[in-house]
């Protein structure tokens, strides 16, 4: 996935403005694909610049004025190009997973606590996204548009999930692991 495209969908979802862009970013798109408020700002000007974006007209100046952007066709049909065009799974890099197995190794010194905090984490992201499930798909909407937002956003509780009921795996397995000092 590329930041360039996740701003493309954003954009055909709702014309916005940078910040609020960013902020719709931060609720949304970001939870699969994180960026800086700085790398969206720096996205919208190449995007403007290669002709898939515009800036709408504004009745008051510009100077100091917010841009609100919308999808020109060009853009539209650089998002279907890249939505149709196959790419493989990412393999799991997670330095967790990593860490978990130098410990059977050196020892499981301080990697418990942080195991907690991790469940912790994820535990928290569940139940955000069972929020949004709760409030954003309610029984009968389930438009095709509905289906496929209601997929992603399943995947993110399924992954939750996972880590949830992974992480509560590794814990237990904790009174049987001797902790070595790794000296």
């Amino acid at each position: 996935m590329s930041l360039p495209h996740a701003i493309l969908t954003a954009l055909l979802e709702k014309p916005s403005s940078g910040l609020e862009l960013t902020r719709r970013f931060d609720k949304s798109i970001g939870f699969f694909w994180s960026a800086t408020h700085q790398q969206i700002y720096r996205e919208l000007g190449k995007l403007e610049a290669g002709g898939y974006i515009r800036a709408l007209p504004s009745e008051q100046p510009a100077r100091g004025q917010k841009k609100n952007y919308e999808v020109l066709p060009a853009g539209r049909a650089e998002l279907a190009r890249w939505t149709a065009t196959a790419q493989d799974p990412r393999p799991m890099r997670d330095p967790l997973a990593v860490r978990l197995r130098a410990a059977a190794v050196v020892g499981t010194a301080g990697i418990e606590e942080d195991l907690r905090r991790h469940l912790d984490l994820h535990e928290r992201q569940l139940a955000r996204y069972r929020e949004i499930e709760e409030r954003d798909f309610p029984p009968g909407q389930d438009g095709p548009q509905d289906r496929l937002r209601h997929l992603v956003l399943r995947a993110g509780i399924d992954l939750e999930t996972f880590w949830t009921r992974w992480l509560r795996q590794a814990l237990a397995e904790f009174p049987e692991v001797p902790g070595q000092d790794p000296a």
